[in-house]
Formats: C-alpha cells, structure tokens, sequence
C-alpha cells in the first residue's frame, strides 16, 4: 500500500448510511481532516446541490463532484465523506481506490428509506416514489460499492462511535499486514 494510499480514508455508500457523520467522528478520532464532498461543492459554488441539479442537471453535478474529488483525493491524511453517486463514474473510481483506503458503509434500504424520509435536500429524492428511487438506485449501486470497497461496515441500529471503532479496528489489520 503506498503512503498515500494508507494515509487517505473514503467514505463510500448510499445516502442516508451515515459518511458524513461517521466521517467527522473518524477524522477527529484519527486527528485528520475532514471533508464531505457534498458541502466543498456547495462552499466552492456558493449555491446548494439542488440549484446545481436544477440548472447544470446530475451531469453538470457530476462534472463539478468529478473535478474536486480528483483535487481532494491527491491530498494526504484526509477522511472523505464521498455522494451516494460518485462511484457511478470509471474515473472517480480510479482515483478512489488508487489514493486512499475505500470504506462502504451499508445500509438496510428500510433504514435507509427512514433515515431520508425526510431530507429535502437531496435532489433525487425531491418525487413522489422516493422509495422506488432508493430501491433502483441500490439495485444499481450496491455492486459498484461492494466491487470498490476495501473495507465494508454495517452501520443499521449502531452509534456512529461503534461503527467508527470498527473502521479503526479495520484499518489497523490492514495496515499491519
């Protein structure tokens, strides 16, 4: 594994499973920086990901997702809370498994039907048939995250703190072998 590599943590999975707070907590356990794709779009725009998709389209999103997680993913000793949606392209693939360990937090599609019940946010989920939504986009996704994954941890019905101690525990027999 190269330095780079074992000193950068990507958080991968569906919406709703938890990479921006397990992130923050991992990155302060493991004294590392954090950042959530989602909001270093919003802060370098200056607009929200939903006007984005509302005037760019998930293209033009994953145009402007593509650009800036190539430049995070070259830095050192980060946590990367990655979208639901950034494994869909071959290059942010790449550059995911190629410059950072790739953590898939999995989610139970109930739990994760609950968790974004709510979440007006999040411009795929902005319909009616939410739960159709999540259903295809897990039947499309969960063998990209699986296929990417160096590490896989469940996260249904567990604190962030227990899922981070596994990702920890996780890293650490990686790493030493």
């Amino acid at each position: 594994m190269s330095k780079s590599k074992a000193n950068n943590i990507f958080l991968i999975g569906p919406m709703g499973a938890g990479k921006s707070s397990v992130g923050k907590y991992l990155a302060q356990q493991l004294h590392m920086e954090f950042f959530d794709i989602d909001e270093e779009i919003e802060k370098r725009t200056g607009v929200d990901i939903g006007w984005i998709f509302d005037i760019e389209g998930e293209e033009g999103f994953h145009k402007r997702e593509t650009a800036i997680l190539n430049e995070l993913t070259q830095l050192s000793g980060i946590v990367l809370a990655t979208g639901g949606g950034s494994v869909i392209e071959d290059e942010n693939r790449d550059m995911l498994k190629s410059r950072g360990t790739v953590v898939y937090l999995q989610v139970s599609l109930p739990l994760q039907q609950r968790r974004t019940m709510n979440e007006s946010r999040r411009p795929l989920l902005r319909v009616q048939n939410r739960n159709d939504i999540i259903d295809k986009l897990h039947e499309e996704r969960e063998p990209i995250y699986r296929n990417l994954a160096d590490i896989y941890v469940e996260t249904d019905q567990r604190s962030v703190r227990l899922v981070t101690d596994d990702i920890i525990y996780w890293l650490n027999k990686k790493r030493s072998k």
